[in-house]
């Protein structure tokens, strides 16, 4: 059962530094008015367990980033259905039954790409194939995504999502880091660090067929495919969006231990959480 006095939130990862979660979950708490304090730690996985054990009943719960959504996993003692199809964990309640764990950036990657008006589609490109990928290709499928291409730099690193694929009735290709045409898409949501380098060649022909770009870095802006896809004219989201609804399913769970139940004025909290963003950001 939540304890309904914890006030104490954080996010965890490593890196750290960069995280707007702070800046989102304090404009949804001040909205709502909750008195509750929402931080950052850095964290690491060698580090995770002993971090979780020395939290008291003053907490509520946390946001969990790269690289500690695979080992939140294995912490938590019940999961919902994206996280089980995942292996990820990105929200841990803190129930004093013992931490329940939920992958909201599904969710997120679905209601980013509402947000441009893409609610339906018949299939869709991945770039990048760790552990983000999994959660795009659920987010993908819950889309009516039938073929999904991902495009990594190891073909062997596309057998998981080919296999949860064939979990989810949808057939998985991999595709080389190449400088040749690609099938036409919809969409294309990129899973790859915010720094990593894309040579151009490549990232120009990804531009050319690959739709509206989701970027799920934000931290590191423009990246490589970002940049691609201004130099094709075509439209390319950061990861805000995203960051941004998974942001809001996490706090539903911290509310009320439900993404599924809406908050109060869910509207008002996403348009205070949306000005949050456009403020310069906090040290």
């Amino acid at each position: 059962m939540l304890n309904r006095a914890a006030t104490r939130l954080e996010v965890w990862g490593d890196p750290i530094a960069h995280s707007r979660s702070p800046q989102l979950h304090g404009a949804a708490y001040a909205v709502l008015g909750l008195e509750w304090s929402y931080g950052r730690r850095r964290v690491d996985e060698a580090a995770f367990a002993a971090e979780l054990a020395g939290l008291d009943d003053a907490w509520r719960g946390l946001s969990l980033t790269m690289p500690l959504k695979t080992v939140a996993f294995g912490t938590a003692a019940a999961r919902d259905r994206t996280a089980e199809l995942t292996g990820a964990v990105n929200t841990l309640l803190l129930d004093t039954s013992g931490p329940r764990g939920f992958n909201t950036d599904v969710g997120g990657i679905v209601r980013a790409l509402a947000d441009d008006g893409i609610t339906a589609i018949p299939g869709a490109r991945i770039v990048g194939a760790g552990a983000t990928a999994t959660s795009a290709l659920v987010a993908l499928a819950e889309l009516g995504a039938q073929q999904i291409e991902v495009v990594a730099r190891r073909p062997e690193a596309v057998e998981p999502l080919m296999d949860l694929g064939s979990r989810l009735g949808v057939q998985v290709g991999a595709a080389a880091f190449l400088p040749s045409a690609y099938a036409e898409v919809p969409v294309t949501v990129a899973t790859l660090p915010g720094d990593a380098l894309v040579p151009d060649a490549t990232a120009d022909a990804l531009a050319a067929s690959g739709g509206l770009l989701l970027d799920v870095a934000y931290g590191h802006w423009p990246t490589s495919l970002s940049a691609a896809w201004d130099r094709a004219g075509s439209s390319a989201r950061s990861g805000l969006g995203m960051l941004l609804h998974q942001a809001v399913l996490q706090i539903r769970i911290f509310r009320s231990g439900d993404a599924e139940s809406p908050l109060p004025d869910e509207p008002g909290i996403l348009a205070a959480m949306r000005a949050a963003l456009e403020e310069p950001r906090a040290a």
